[in-house]
Parts: C-alpha cells; sequence; structure tokens
C-alpha cells in the first residue's frame, strides 16, 4: 500500500509542477484566455496517466494467467514441481515477503513475476527453461524473478508509466491548443478546437510516447541489473547467475505479453526499447559485485 500510495501522490506531485511551470511561463494565461481550462485538463491528464496504468496492475496476475496459459502450482505433481516450490518459498523467506503464487507455463526458455503487491505476487517459469537449464541455473533465474517481486518492481515500474503517460497526455494538449489558437487567430468562432488541435495533439501523442517507452525501457534496464544482483545475494554466490545468463545469451527467449515483459528474465532486441540490458552487460556487471 505504501508504493500505491506513492505511486498516486507522484502524480499529482507531477501535475502540480506542471501547472505551476505553465504558470510561471505564462502560458495558463493565455490558454485560460483563449479557451482551455487548465484544472480540467490536469485532472483528465492525472486520470488518464495512472487511471489505465493501475487497472492494469492490479489485472496482472489474471491477466499473466490468461495470457500464457500458466497453470499454478497448488498441490505439486511430481519431484520437478515440489522442488521449484520450494526453492520459491527459500527465496521468499530470505526476501521477506509473503510466498507467491507458483506457476509453470508451456513456451520457450522464460520466467516471470507479477502482481500488485509483495505479499501475493506470481513467479511463473516455462517449460523450455526447466528442459534448457541445470537445477542451479533455474535456482538463479527464480532468485533474479523473487528479486523483482522484493523489490517492488512492478509497482514501480507502473508508477513510472503513469508518470510518463500524464506528461504525455497533458503536454501533448497544451501544446496542441496553442498550436490551434494560434492558427486560429484572429477568427471569431468559438465552436471548440478545431483541425489544428486534433492533429497536434495526435502527432505529439505518438511522439512523446515513443519518447515516454525510451525512458520507462532505461528505467527497466537498471531494475534487471538489481534483480540479478539480488538473484546471486539470495544464492551466497554470483555464479550460478552468471550461468543462468550465459545459457539464455544462447537461447531464443520466449516471448512475453508486451504488459509483462519488463518482468521476465529475458527481452527482446532494439537498444532504446529493450527492457533488458545485453546479456554480456548483465554479466560483466555481475563479475564486477
Amino acid at each position: 500500500m505504501k508504493r500505491i500510495f506513492l505511486f498516486v501522490l507522484t502524480n499529482f506531485a507531477v501535475m502540480a509542477v506542471l501547472m505551476v511551470t505553465t504558470r510561471l511561463l505564462g502560458v495558463d494565461r493565455y490558454l485560460t484566455a483563449n479557451g482551455l481550462n487548465m484544472t480540467a485538463l490536469a485532472g483528465f491528464s492525472l486520470v488518464m496517466g495512472f487511471g489505465g496504468a493501475i487497472i492494469s496492475l492490479l489485472m496482472s496476475k489474471t491477466m499473466a494467467k490468461a495470457s500464457t496459459g500458466a497453470q499454478v502450482i497448488t498441490q505439486p505433481r511430481n519431484a520437478d514441481e515440489a522442488w521449484i516450490v520450494q526453492t520459491v518459498q527459500k527465496f521468499a523467506d530470505k526476501a521477506g515477503i509473503g510466498m507467491p503464487e507458483v506457476a509453470i507455463y508451456d513456451g520457450a526458455p522464460n520466467a516471470f513475476a507479477t502482481g500488485a503487491f509483495k505479499n501475493s505476487a506470481l513467479v511463473a517459469v516455462s517449460t523450455g527453461l526447466l528442459q534448457s537449464m541445470t537445477r542451479e541455473e533455474v535456482e538463479a533465474v527464480i532468485g533474479h524473478e523473487v528479486a523483482h517481486v522484493a523489490n517492488g518492481d512492478m509497482v514501480t515500474m507502473t508508477l513510472i508509466q503513469g508518470v510518463m503517460n500524464t506528461f504525455v497526455v497533458f503536454l501533448s494538449r497544451v501544446i496542441g491548443y496553442a498550436v490551434d489558437s494560434f492558427l486560429r487567430r484572429g477568427s471569431d468562432s468559438n465552436s471548440g478546437p478545431g483541425i489544428g488541435y486534433m492533429v497536434t495533439t495526435i502527432v505529439l501523442d505518438i511522439l512523446l510516447g515513443f519518447v515516454a517507452a525510451i525512458i520507462v525501457a532505461w528505467f527497466s534496464r537498471q531494475r534487471e541489473f538489481r534483480a540479478d544482483a539480488g538473484a546471486a545475494n539470495y544464492m551466497g554466490r554470483k555464479q550460478p547467475m552468471i550461468n543462468a545468463l550465459a545459457r539464455l545469451g544462447g537461447l531464443t527467449p520466449g516471448e512475453l505479453p508486451k504488459t509483462m515483459q519488463a518482468m521476465g528474465i529475458a527481452g527482446g532486441l532494439g537498444k532504446l526499447f529493450s527492457t533488458h540490458p545485453p546479456m554480456e552487460d548483465r554479466i560483466a556487471a555481475l563479475q564486477k559485485l
């Protein structure tokens, strides 16, 4: 609940900064004089910024199970499932968090953690991961995912995404209204925003959305380094995590749904938009510990 409170408070702080900035620059007087209700826009940006993000966070476990077909282990059916549950329990105890739900899903090598709260999260591993790695390497991967939970990464990433969304919604509409007012200067029309507003807003939503995605991806990559270090700490040595990353570097990781990619053990391509650093960078960071 502390992080949820911080999440909401941060968004209000963002809007306060934006409102003060527009007032200091005199932008608010110009836009208000031309019919824009800055207070209403601020409220709209807040709702759009964190509304969808927090709903997705609260539904994350349900969505993850449905999208991957993950089956929660309620009663281990074999020795492997019993070992996975015991391993998650061991790391959860070391991390000081409640026991997460444990699940297995069919797919190429990967794993993920999700959930809105530290003490009721979900940790899932793929059958491909279990089949292509040694037990020690799988143990390191599980430690990595438990570290994500213990670090509160799901909420943190949602907070960052919400803040970015708020900036995008607010700035695109303020600039769109300013452009529209400039294009229609001297006109007596009071029919509301025109084509200038609509085009500018759409274009800026796309462009600022790309910038926001780059920022969110950068934060996600920093969280991966921390989760790798967390796994090494839980196991008492870094070599198993290094071996697991080296193994993953030679495999084709399974694709996770977009909403969960930041919480997986392996990410996609594209440096600026990648939620995960290159494997060699993660291994180098562990070697320096």
